[in-house]
């Protein structure tokens, strides 16, 4: 049984990971990074993938700067993809004010209660659709905001409450948040 998906008001777990920069890897604290920050921690299926990039990556792109006017300091994609794949399509969309999170062993997937089967895709394990925001204040989840029925072997990739404009809209409902 996987663990239950993160709720609101929790904290965020502890995360390390490899990036690779300049040509080599490097290990970065993900907590320490975020520390007095507040960002957006989106999270999808995979690079390279239709949805992923011709919608939800590009989104948060093109809407970085009214994120940020909103109180966002940094927006991060993360998805079970190596570095060098993360970085690669990074590069292929053109990719400036995102940053890339590789998560290529599932590790936050898991800890977040985001993991899930796409071995029908012949994908393995992957990141649910979801997007959060975090307050690196108080290391806590701000809001949650998970394409609804997580399961596994999922056939279709809903794309709904996760947008990058269902996102927005909630934090101009929410200026206090």
């Amino acid at each position: 049984m996987s663990k239950p998906m993160i709720r609101k008001g929790e904290g965020f777990p502890l995360f390390n990971f490899l990036d690779r920069k300049a040509g080599d890897f490097v290990n970065i604290d993900f907590n320490s990074e975020i520390k007095g920050k507040k960002v957006i921690l989106f999270g999808l299926p995979g690079a390279f993938t239709p949805t992923c990039s011709s919608k939800q990556l590009p989104g948060y792109e093109s809407l970085f700067n009214k994120f940020n006017e909103l109180g966002i300091d940094h927006i991060y994609c993360t998805s079970v993809n190596d570095p060098f794949v993360m970085n690669s399509w990074f590069d292929n969309q053109n990719i400036q004010n995102v940053r890339s999170l590789p998560d290529g062993n599932g590790d936050l997937a898991n800890s977040l209660g985001m993991s899930v089967s796409k071995r029908n895709l012949n994908f393995g394990i992957r990141s649910w659709r979801y997007a959060l925001i975090v307050d690196g204040a108080s290391g806590k989840v701000v809001q949650v905001f998970a394409e609804p029925q997580k399961r596994d072997m999922a056939d279709d990739d809903s794309y709904v409450a996760s947008t990058p404009e269902a996102v927005l809209k909630w934090l101009q409902a929410n200026p206090q948040n």
